[in-house]
């Protein structure tokens, strides 16, 4: 077989030649100041552009890592409508005083009022509940659990007051009593004792 002969490839007509414009002759001022961008690029190639580090002062061995940021929230629209009203106010801290002989004998001696509490009043409470609902100043405060579960509070009365005089006054809205050397008197006014506990 004869070998294939080469193709002969069209000749390109040759491209025009544009001609350029001259480039603007740059004026002084704008010399000057590429040579400065020139000179501050070549200090910062033969220097190196990190050269100057500040360093954190550390007064601790301990690395700890940072805190991560907690916002308070900020809800769109409340989740309760009504806020939850306290079922555990003064009226329901304290149920009823005590009069029984040794509550009595407590009164007259130690200036102190014996009430029968609710089960989760503690002492702060009930100082408080007596101060809003008798306002009387309380020095201290006591507390038991009775063998019926039932809490008992015992009230110690600010020296400036008459531990009879206040007991009175608590004490009238169950039953009144007078208070002699050797016999005590209770007389009931028609009002539930134990207010159906």
């Amino acid at each position: 077989m004869a070998p294939k002969g080469k193709k002969p490839v069209p000749s390109k007509p040759a491209p025009k030649e544009v001609k350029k414009s001259a480039p603007p002759k740059a004026s002084s001022g704008g010399v000057v100041k590429a040579k400065e961008k020139a000179l501050k690029a070549k200090k910062n190639v033969v220097r190196g552009r990190h050269d100057k580090k500040n360093r954190k002062v550390r007064t601790s061995v301990h690395f700890r890592r940072p805190k991560t940021l907690k916002l308070p929230r900020n809800p769109k629209y409340p989740r309760k409508s009504v806020n939850r009203t306290n079922k555990l106010d003064q009226y329901a801290l304290i149920k009823y005083p005590l009069t029984t002989e040794s509550a009595m004998k407590k009164i007259e001696d130690n200036n102190t009022l014996v009430f029968i509490v609710d089960k989760r009043a503690n002492k702060p409470m009930i100082k408080q509940a007596v101060k809003k609902l008798y306002n009387i100043d309380v020095a201290k405060v006591n507390t038991l659990i009775r063998p019926d579960c039932e809490k008992k509070a015992y009230v110690r009365l600010a020296s400036d007051h008459d531990g009879l005089d206040v007991a009175n006054k608590v004490c009238c809205s169950h039953f009144s009593f007078v208070i002699t050397d050797t016999i005590i008197v209770v007389c009931l006014l028609g009002f539930p004792l134990f207010n159906g506990n």
